[in-house]
C-alpha cells in the first residue's frame, strides 16, 4: 500500500471509528450506571426489582437494534453509507442527552421509566444502523487481503466506548462528593455526549462516499429493494441465517459476558465498591483492546473461522472456573476477621444508627397514612488481609400515625418511638428512639438527626419484634454490604477479566470482515446488519437481564441459598448459546466464505 493510500485509509478509519466509538459510549453509559439509575427511574421499595427493571430497559435498546438494522440498512443500500450513519449519529446523541434530562421517579412517577424506555428504543434503532454502515464503509475502502486488519479498528470502538464511559464516570465521581453524584452528578456523563457527537458530526460531514458503493451506483448496480433481495433470495437468506447462528449469536454472548456481565457480577454478586469495579474493568479493557487488531490481522493470515471458533470454545470451558475464582476472592467466609468497628456517620454518639421516616397509604384504606421508619445500623468489618467490608442493616418499622406524630411532641419538634428487640441470648430489650423532626408536614420524607437509647444489639441480634397492639410491626431486616478489596485481589480480578476480554477479541476482532465478505455490495449494508444486531442485540443484549434473573432464582429467598454456587447459574445462558453457535459454525461455515465477495 502506498503512503497516499495508507493516509487515506487512516482518515477513513479515524472518522468512522470516532463516530462509532461515541455511539457505543452513548449506548453503554446507561449500562455502566445501571445500579444508580435503578434508584432514580424506578420505585425504591424493592431494590432487586428496580435493578432488574433497569436491566430490562437496558435490554430493550438491544431488542430493537435489528429493526434499526433493517430500516437504516435499507437506507444505506439505497442512498449511501455516509449519509445514513450521519443520521444515526445525531439520533443517538440526542437520545442520550435527553436521558440525562429526565426528572426522577419521585418527581414525575411512572412517566420517568416510560420516557427512559422510549429514549432507549431510539438509541437501539440508531445503533442498529450505525455499526453496519461504519464496518461496511471501512471494509469497502480497505485493500483486498487486509480487511480483517482494517475493520478490526472499528471493532475496538465498542470496547473503547465502554472504557471511556467508565473513565467519564470515575472522573465525575472524583470531582463531586458522593451525595452530589447520587443527586445529580450521574447526569453529567449523559450531557457530555452531546459535545462529542457535535465534533464527530463535523468530521463525518467532510467524508466522501464509499468508492465501492459510488462505483456501483454510477453503474446502476445498486439494489432497488434491499430487503427483498437480502431475505427473499434463498441463497442470500441462507448466508444471513448462517452468519447469525454460526457466528454472531455466540460472539454476542461472549462479548457481553466478558465486559458487562463481569461488571454486573462484581457490583451485585460480589458487592465490590462501584468505583473499584469501574477501575478494574477499565484496566482490563485497556490491556485487552489491542488484541482486537491483533486477531483481526491474524484472521487475514489464517482465516476468520479458526480464530472465532477457538475464542468461543475457550469461553465455554473457562467461564465457570473463572467466575468461581472471582467469587471466592471476595467471599467473607474465606477471610479471617480482624476487628469490627461501628461506623458513626452523622450520629456519632449513638452507635452509628441513622433513621429516615416516610409515610405511605394504608394497604386497606388509602385515605389513612401509616408511618414507615427505616433505621440503619452501620458497621465496618476489617479482615486480616486488609480488606474492609461496610455493612448496613436496615430495620423497617411500621408505626401508628398518632404514636409517631404526637401533638405535644410535634410542638417540641420531636417524637418518641418505642419498640422491643431480642438480643443474641433471646432476651427482650426495650428500645426507645427520640426522633427530631426536621420537616413540618408528615407527608414528606424526614431525615433524622437525633437518636437516643438505641442499642447496637439490634444489628447483631436479628429482627426487631414489636407489640402490634401498641407500636405496630416490623418486616424482616435487609442487610447490604459494600466491599473495599486489597491490591493483590484487585490485580487478580483484573487478570481474570483480561482473560475474558481476550475471548471477546478473538470472536469480535474478525467478525466485521467476516460479515462484509459474505454479501454482495448492493445489499451488503442490509444483509450484514441484521444478523449482527440480532446476535448482539437480542442474544447478547438480553444476557444481563436473563443471567441476573437466573442468579436471583437460584439464590432463593430462604436463610440459605437453594444452590450453594448460585452465583454461577447466570453463566449457563452464554455457555449454552455459545456452544450451539460453535457447533453450527464448525459444521457449516466454509473457509471459502472469506473470499465469496472479495
Amino acid at each position: 500500500m502506498s503512503d497516499k493510500s495508507a493516509k487515506g485509509i487512516w482518515k477513513v478509519i479515524s472518522a468512522s471509528s470516532l463516530g462509532t466509538m461515541i455511539e457505543w459510549y452513548d449506548f453503554y453509559i446507561f449500562g455502566s450506571l445501571a445500579v444508580v439509575l435503578s434508584t432514580k427511574f424506578f420505585p425504591a421499595d424493592n431494590p432487586t426489582a428496580a435493578f432488574l427493571s433497569t436491566l430490562a430497559t437496558f435490554a430493550a435498546g438491544f431488542v430493537v437494534r435489528p429493526f434499526g438494522a433493517l430500516f437504516f440498512g435499507r437506507l444505506g443500500d439505497l442512498i449511501g453509507r455516509k449519509y445514513t450513519f450521519m443520521v444515526t449519529l445525531v439520533l443517538m446523541g440526542g437520545a442520550t442527552f435527553m436521558i440525562g434530562c429526565i426528572p426522577s421517579y419521585e418527581t414525575i412517577g411512572f412517566m420517568a421509566p416510560l420516557l427512559v424506555l422510549l429514549l432507549r428504543l431510539l438509541q437501539g434503532l440508531a445503533l442498529g444502523g450505525e455499526y453496519g454502515g461504519a464496518a461496511t464503509y471501512v471494509a469497502e475502502h480497505a485493500p483486498r487481503g487486509q480487511r480483517g486488519y482494517w475493520t478490526s479498528w472499528i471493532q475496538t470502538t465498542a470496547t473503547v466506548g465502554l472504557f471511556i464511559s467508565l473513565m467519564v464516570i470515575l472522573i465525575t465521581k472524583g470531582l463531586l462528593s458522593k451525595e452530589e453524584f447520587e443527586n445529580w452528578g450521574w447526569r453529567v456523563p449523559f450531557w457530555v455526549s452531546i459535545l462529542m457527537v457535535f465534533v464527530s458530526y463535523l468530521i463525518r460531514k467532510n467524508m466522501d462516499e464509499s468508492p465501492v458503493f459510488a462505483k456501483a451506483k454510477s453503474e446502476g448496480k445498486t439494489s432497488t429493494n434491499p430487503l427483498k433481495e437480502s431475505f427473499g433470495h434463498k441463497l442470500n437468506l441462507k448466508y444471513v441465517l448462517l452468519a447469525l447462528f454460526g457466528a454472531t449469536m455466540g460472539q454476542g454472548v461472549v462479548w457481553y459476558t466478558g465486559q458487562f456481565y463481569a461488571m454486573s457480577f462484581m457490583k451485585t454478586v460480589q458487592s465490590i465498591d462501584s468505583s473499584q469495579v469501574d477501575t478494574l474493568l477499565g484496566i482490563a479493557l485497556l490491556f485487552g483492546t489491542p488484541f482486537f487488531v491483533i486477531f483481526g490481522w491474524l484472521s487475514d493470515k489464517i482465516g476468520r473461522k479458526t480464530i472465532m471458533m477457538t475464542g468461543m470454545l475457550l469461553a465455554i470451558f473457562a467461564y465457570r472456573p473463572i467466575y468461581r475464582q472471582m467469587y471466592h476472592l471476595t467471599d467473607a467466609k474465606e477471610m479471617v476477621k480482624k476487628n469490627i468497628t461501628v461506623v458513626q456517620d452523622s450520629c456519632k454518639a449513638l452507635g452509628g444508627a441513622v433513621a429516615t421516616i416516610k409515610t405511605e397509604p394504608d394497604a386497606k384504606d388509602s385515605s389513612v397514612k401509616n408511618t414507615k421508619v427505616f433505621i440503619d445500623f452501620k458497621t465496618d468489618t476489617l479482615y486480616s488481609n486488609g480488606a474492609k467490608f461496610h455493612y448496613t442493616k436496615t430495620d423497617t418499622l411500621y408505626l401508628a400515625k398518632e404514636l409517631a406524630f404526637d401533638a405535644k411532641a410535634a410542638a417540641k419538634n420531636e417524637t418518641w418511638i418505642k419498640f422491643d428487640t431480642k438480643d443474641k441470648a433471646g432476651e427482650i430489650v426495650h428500645q426507645v428512639v427520640k426522633v427530631k423532626n426536621d420537616l413540618e408536614k408528615d407527608e414528606k420524607p424526614m431525615k433524622v438527626d437525633t437518636l437516643q437509647s438505641l442499642a447496637l444489639k439490634t444489628f447483631t441480634g436479628g429482627e426487631a419484634k414489636h407489640k402490634s397492639h401498641v407500636d405496630g410491626f416490623s418486616i424482616k431486616p435487609n442487610v447490604a454490604v459494600v466491599k473495599n478489596i486489597t491490591e493483590d485481589v484487585k490485580w487478580y480480578l483484573v487478570f481474570l477479566i483480561f482473560i475474558q476480554v481476550i475471548f471477546v477479541t478473538m470472536v469480535y476482532g474478525p467478525i466485521a470482515a467476516f460479515l462484509v465478505e459474505m454479501f454482495p455490495v448492493k445489499i451488503r449494508y442490509t444483509s450484514m446488519s441484521l444478523p449482527y444486531h440480532v446476535g448482539n442485540g437480542i442474544f447478547g443484549g438480553l444476557l444481563p437481564a436473563i443471567s441476573t434473573y437466573l442468579v436471583t432464582t437460584a439464590k432463593g429467598t430462604g436463610p440459605k441459598p437453594l444452590n450453594p454456587e448460585f452465583y454461577l447459574e447466570g453463566l449457563w445462558y452464554p455457555i449454552i448459546i455459545a456452544a450451539i453457535c460453535f457447533v453450527i459454525g464448525m459444521i457449516y461455515i466454509d473457509k471459502k466464505i472469506n473470499t465469496l465477495h472479495d
